[in-house]
């Protein structure tokens, strides 16, 4: 072996931890990347034989030894001091399944007298530090699945006090199977049809469902109803609803405000929070979060904020093999959402965004009008709901569509400029042009047309015939433009139609208008809204940012001048026409309509005509490693599948190259970067490009499926050549792969010397908190009262929520729980409670740190007994209270406690209008109601 010195720094020269970790045998390598989920999910790992269970809520001992003869099992799992839980290790590529009954019979094992909840180990999981799988017996039926990585401790003991308090519902999955049955009739039947049986589906623990329901069907509103029923029914702490773009987070936000819950008859947002993120900060309190699936990827990389044009992008335009995988953010855990909503849930299955939606230990609940073979797949097959096209315009919720064809010999053929002709030659970035004189005969194809050639007459020749057919062919009889939306092939094309729409139609600006992520001047959404619901513009021209989800009812015209080859985004571009609208609305942006029959595609480009081709991921061998498919390659296999997959690793390892190691490969591919190799393989998979190479030589006509199978193949083989024609390339690519692990000298006798948190962040916590408070104590209104003695007014809980977010923005990002903790870190003497910090709390941190208290109590357990003092001033000077005024009292101390104190509108909400509401409150203490609660007040927030 290499003599190899050690650096300064005590690590082998040019190795990271992972290249060490690489050299550790496989159970041993296990453990570590074990220990290291652990200790990022919030656990203390520890020896067996330096055990110290109050280190943290959750401890987890290392190779602990049971009664004979079962062994010792590789970690047991603590949480309050008590024996919870339990984890088996194996190393990666182990059949996890089979390991289950291993760490069923643990509990058997037990030494007798251990501490534990109710005797058992309600909790189990198996590992190999890149996969785990988790099973909570608490469950009615429990059933492994796999996990990102492990819970926190104080989940499970919320669970585990979920469990003492109520066995039969402890869990989600439990309370799922008590749901009351939907009310038939409530909804619109289809509705009702889908509801029922996606929540038979969770009954049952399927882990994803997928409801198919028609464009212009109310999927949104549906999403709405299932998250209030479970919200309230099944007790779902958080659900996350994902949406496509911006836009449509805007729109759903406005569904949630306008949702009249059917049994309580209040508004959603009257119940429960509901925050579409805006920022890159979730608020804990929110019982439905609405964000883009981008926005929530930036937070989970724990970026400060997100440029707010991505956010108004499509996900799926964004999405792509070259960016960082998700990894995990102690501060949104994997359980921090019950549930997941995904809108549009096709576009957002793909590379990056599965991972995403693959973090979360949460039930996946599936949206779209158009699934495709990779949504089908993703959600287990589990259609809960199909609700078609043709359904739906039979039920009138949909209108059906006619084709309009417009064929002009330039679009259909292309054409040529003579020798000799003057040209213009336009930059595409400044738009600005230049005439020269052609010196040669200039060809181009139709399928060239404004991209790498412009030919304004066929853009005319079909906006002309549209308007001279319009109100005598395609909507016979009327006098009014039709609402129109033209799909261009890109922002320059756009700009050149809406030139020429305000020509041909005699118009100004306000009639057509270019409605796209570079529109400057107005917000995007406002030109939609004015496209939407105003009699101008007449026409948009956009080029995808109105192909999905958003709602334009009063469209009556769709009008394609780009090609599409997805049938899926076909398909949702077409489905932006099919909206019903009732007469009297229809009228107001359009006077001469009557009704909204149908609604027509006007197709200038043949998309109607042809086969269109589903979506498919670029990585479509997950499974098989780098080094076997440049060996399929080398031997001379060429399906798509296995070149696409290459491209996509090539790809991720490129982002990963340091600039040594790039320069190494390009000298080993005489010149060409792995990017160029990569761009290379993408191309030659990009229909488009081999229907082109197909058509090299011919003058008319398309290319049969022999000529453009033998063009598939040539490109291929031209693009795979710098890797095929070069094992050295091969063999240095897969070896730069494994380099980015580290070595580790495994000869080496180390002997732990602490195991815990470090004090020195908790510390520094505690000091800027307190330099906050400082800092904020003129600008901030709760520090403002809190600050003075005696306080200059009563807090809000509003106060309390602008504190909040105030501490929660960047740089600080803190938390009343990451708060909590640090002050226990540093002197758990002082600090008491457990459980996870409700808004109130901030008070207790406020006057701990300007040591207005002693001690760091929770808010609620302060009410909790100033409330009982009070009880006693009252029966020392003689005040009786009833039984029923008692339950009473304890309502409204609990409500003060969470929002720092009552009025009598509070009493006609929850939980109080349960027991009658404000009538029932008054007939209790009558004309005494008043003044009662404003002691309270006083009392408990002293």
């Amino acid at each position: 072996m290499a003599n190899l010195k050690e650096s300064s720094s005590g690590r082998l020269p040019g190795l990271n931890d992972d290249d060490l970790l690489s050299r550790l045998p496989p159970e041993e390598r296990a453990r570590v990347m074990i220990d290291r989920l652990l200790t990022a999910s919030g656990w203390a790992v520890q020896d067996a034989a330096r055990a110290n269970l109050s280190a943290s809520r959750g401890v987890a001992i290392r190779e602990f030894v049971l009664e004979p003869p079962h062994g010792r099992v590789d970690y047991l799992c603590y949480v309050d001091s008590k024996a919870a839980g339990t984890i088996e290790a194996k190393p990666e590529g182990y059949p996890l399944i089979s390991v289950e009954p291993q760490t069923a019979q643990y509990v058997g094992g037990l030494p007798r007298d251990l501490p534990t909840w109710s005797g058992s180990l309600p909790f189990s999981y198996e590992s190999t530090g890149s996969q785990t799988r988790f099973t909570n017996w608490l469950d009615p039926e429990p059933r492994g699945r796999e996990v990102f990585t492990f819970h926190r401790p104080e989940t499970l003991a919320a669970w585990l006090d979920e469990w003492q308090r109520s066995p039969d519902e402890a869990t989600l999955r439990s309370r799922l199977r008590q749901m009351p049955p939907l009310e038939m009739g409530l909804l619109w039947p289809p509705k009702d049809v889908a509801i029922t049986n996606l929540e038979r589906s969770l009954a049952e623990n399927r882990p994803r469902a997928l409801i198919q329901m028609a464009t212009g069907s109310g999927k949104t509103l549906l999403a709405a109803f299932a998250a209030y029923r479970l919200v309230k029914f099944a007790g779902a702490r958080r659900v996350l609803f994902l949406v496509d773009r911006a836009n449509l987070g805007r729109q759903t936000l406005k569904e949630f405000q306008g949702f009249t819950t059917p049994d309580d008859g209040r508004k959603f947002t009257e119940l429960y929070n509901v925050q579409r993120l805006s920022s890159n900060v979730i608020d804990p309190v929110s019982r439905v979060t609405i964000t883009t699936i981008q926005r929530l990827y930036s937070i989970m990389r724990g970026e400060p904020e997100l440029d707010e044009e991505i956010d108004e992008h499509s996900s799926y335009e964004l999405s792509g093999p070259d960016a960082a995988p998700v990894v995990y953010n102690p501060s949104l855990p994997i359980e921090f959402f019950d549930f997941v909503i995904v809108d549009e849930c096709h576009r957002s299955i793909y590379g990056l965004w599965r991972q995403v939606l693959d973090y979360f230990d949460a039930f996946i609940i599936g949206l779209t009008a158009t699934p495709n073979k990779q949504a089908f797949g993703f959600f287990h097959k589990n259609l809960v709901m199909e609700y078609t096209h043709e359904q739906a315009v039979a039920d009138r919720v949909n209108v059906g569509f006619d084709v309009y064809r417009i064929k002009t010999k330039i679009g259909e053929m292309g054409g040529k400029v003579e020798a000799g002709v003057y040209v213009g030659r336009r930059e595409r970035s400044t738009r600005k042009v230049r005439w020269e004189e052609a010196d040669e005969e200039i060809e181009y194809e139709a399928s060239q047309l404004d991209r790498a050639v412009v030919a304004p007459d066929q853009i005319r020749t079909v906006i002309r015939t549209f308007k001279e057919r319009l109100f005598t062919e395609i909507f016979p009889g009327r006098t009014e433009v039709p609402k129109t939306l033209i799909f261009a092939k890109d922002d320059s094309h756009a700009e050149d139609i809406v030139d020429i729409v305000r020509e041909e139609f005699g118009k100004g600006n306000d009639f057509a208008a270019k409605i796209t992520y570079r529109t400057t001047g107005k917000k995007p959404e406002d030109l939609l809204a004015e496209f939407r619901n105003s009699y101008n513009p007449r026409i948009a021209v956009t080029v995808d940012m109105i192909a999905t989800g958003t709602d334009v009812k009063p469209l009556e015209c769709v009008f394609f001048m780009r090609g599409v080859k997805s049938r899926t985004y076909f398909e949702q571009m077409k489905g932006r026409g099919v909206r019903v609208i009732n007469p009297t609305d229809l009228q107001q942006v359009t006077p001469d309509a009557r009704i909204k029959d149908h609604f027509v595609i006007v197709d200038a480009v043949g998309v109607t005509e042809t086969t269109l081709m589903e979506t498919k991921p670029l990585d479509r061998k997950p499974h098989v490693a780098l080094g076997q498919l440049f060996k399929d390659l080398a031997f001379g296999k060429r399906d798509l599948d296995l070149v696409s997959t290459i491209a996509d690793r090539l790809v991720r390892l490129d982002l990963r190259l340091s600039q040594a190691d790039r320069m190494v490969l390009e000298d080993l591919a005489n010149g060409r970067s792995i990017r160029e190799i990569t761009e290379g393989l993408i191309t030659a998979l990009d229909p488009d490009r081999q229907y082109e190479a197909a058509r090299t030589g011919m003058e008319h006509g398309d290319p049969s499926a022999a000529e453009l199978k033998k063009a598939a193949a040539d490109l291929v083989e031209a693009a795979v050549y710098p890797l095929t024609s070069n094992p050295d390339l091969r063999l240095k690519i897969v070896d730069f792969r494994h380099s980015y692990y580290q070595i580790i000298d495994d000869a080496g006798d180390d002997t732990l010397l602490h195991a815990g948190y470090s004090m020195e962040r908790e510390r520094q916590t505690v000091d800027d908190f307190r330099q906050f408070i400082e800092d904020n104590k003129d600008e901030i209104t709760a520090l403002q009262i809190l600050y003075s003695h005696p306080y200059s007014r009563r807090l809000s809980f509003k106060d309390i929520r602008d504190l909040a977010n105030a501490i929660g923005r960047p740089p600080h990002q803190w938390t009343p729980d990451a708060l909590w903790a640090a002050y226990e870190a540093l002197d758990k003497s002082k600090v008491h409670g457990s459980g996870q910090r409700v808004a109130t709390d901030l008070v207790s941190l406020v006057r701990f740190a300007l040591g207005q208290e002693d001690e760091l109590v929770p808010f609620p357990e302060k009410v909790n007994e100033r409330f009982s003092a009070w009880l006693l001033q009252q029966k020392n000077a003689g005040r009786q209270f009833t039984d029923e005024q008692r339950r009473w009292l304890e309502e409204i101390r609990d409500h003060i406690a969470a929002s720092m104190s009552i009025s009598t509108d509070d009493l006609d909400y929850t939980p109080f209008v349960e027991r009658g509401g404000i009538g029932k409150a008054l007939a209790v203490f009558g004309d005494k109601l008043g003044p009662l609660l404003d002691e309270l007040n006083e009392a408990l927030v002293a």
